[in-house]
């Protein structure tokens, strides 16, 4: 079969894009991730030749600025600080549960980074330092995993959804929400976090066909850690990548080294940029770890091996990112006795945080299932406070 389509040119009532005036190469090789994982930093912190880089034509990936840098850099110290934090809060009963994403910060943090003022992101359960990266105090984070409340910040302001536990439900939100703003004519990107396992959900279908078929600024960012609870990502795909997923929905994919937090900022600017320029979504594979179990419900020795997880500590984002920052010249002594000072400053607002008991109103679980209650829940509410009532009395 032939077509007379000059090459980079959209053919009548297709949905690929038009990408040869933009980037110089056609629709299908825009698309089709780098032929290598795009990696900057290798694993001891040294910056990488820029032909090994993983690039491809069309596909550039500039260096953020150093001020840039030193900023993903605090936020990695204070994320790792949280993160280890809060897991010795779980053993000590004071969290119901945490979800660590120790060897994980650098995605989380490019994620933050990468977002302007506007712009929204959709996170996980994972995403605690995500979250607080983006300006949300710790204290309002952790509250959900104490169970006192359901989300601890008001989504609006910060324009970052509650934190997702379902899979996937908050792909569908996210494209939503960056449909509406498409329409509104608003200057918004949307950033949607997932991890490897939710790929295999029927969410992560419908949100990228619906983004890829209507045009609408969405990153699809997805944290492959290499395993949905315990189920090893071979269980989960025989793509040759999650990357490659996207060509099949008409939008371009790329896969970065999620532990080489100055490749993980570059890219993710990138995505974001093309997105809102293009009013198109993408998709970011980082390829990452998770060094501790799931949460502490999980015992992750039973479907891993201890050795694997010593690999993965070799590559530890927050390690190569100091060592080259320093070798760059851009962390100094004082520098990171600031930056640690800071890290040590939030955790131990978290543990005093988390050691006082709260002020709970059982009334309260009333006052946000509808805008207006219903009158089946206002004599609910009325039976509860008379018992409440009574209890006191007695």
């Amino acid at each position: 079969m032939t077509s007379d389509t000059a090459p980079g040119a959209t053919e009548q009532g297709s949905h690929i894009r038009d990408t040869s005036s933009s980037f110089g190469i056609t629709p299908e090789q825009y698309m089709l991730p780098a032929a290598q994982q795009i990696r900057m930093l290798a694993p001891d912190g040294r910056l990488i030749p820029e032909e090994e880089q993983g690039t491809s034509p069309g596909h550039e990936y500039p260096i953020p600025e150093d001020d840039a840098l030193l900023a993903a850099y605090e936020a990695l110290v204070v994320g790792r600080r949280v993160n280890d934090q809060n897991y010795a809060l779980v053993r000590q009963g004071r969290l119901a549960v945490y979800p660590s994403s120790h060897g994980q910060e650098a995605c989380q943090v490019g994620a933050a980074l990468a977002l302007g003022d506007a712009d929204w992101m959709f996170p996980t359960y994972r995403d605690t330092v995500a979250t607080i990266s983006r300006g949300v105090d710790p204290l309002e984070v952790m509250v959900s995993f104490r169970g006192d409340w359901h989300c601890g910040y008001d989504p609006l302001q910060y324009k970052i959804s509650a934190m997702s536990t379902p899979l996937t439900t908050q792909l569908l939100h996210a494209v939503g929400v960056a449909h509406a703003a498409k329409l509104r004519g608003e200057d918004t990107v949307v950033l949607a976090m997932c991890g490897d396992g939710a790929t295999s959900e029927g969410d992560f279908h419908e949100a990228l066909n619906f983004a890829a078929v209507f045009e609408v600024p969405v990153v699809f960012f997805v944290q492959n850690n290499g395993y949905a609870i315990s189920v090893p990502l071979s269980h989960q795909t025989a793509a040759p990548s999650l990357a490659h997923k996207a060509i099949g929905y008409g939008m371009a994919g790329e896969q970065v080294d999620g532990n080489d937090m100055v490749a993980v900022l570059a890219t993710l600017r990138r995505a974001v940029d093309l997105a809102r320029k293009n009013s198109m979504p993408l998709l970011l594979e980082a390829i990452t770890y998770r060094m501790q179990a799931h949460t502490n419900a999980d015992d992750d020795s039973r479907y891993r091996e201890s050795d694997e997880v010593e690999q993965w500590k070799q590559r530890d984002p927050l390690q190569r990112m100091r060592t080259f920052l320093t070798d760059r010249g851009v962390l100094d002594e004082n520098a990171e006795t600031r930056i640690s000072g800071k890290a040590e400053e939030v955790a131990a607002a978290l543990r005093l945080a988390m050691t006082t008991e709260p002020a709970m109103d059982p009334l309260e679980i009333f006052d946000h299932v509808y805008s207006a209650p219903t009158a089946q829940l206002r004599e609910q509410r009325a039976q509860l406070a008379d018992e409440l009532a009574r209890n006191q009395e007695g």
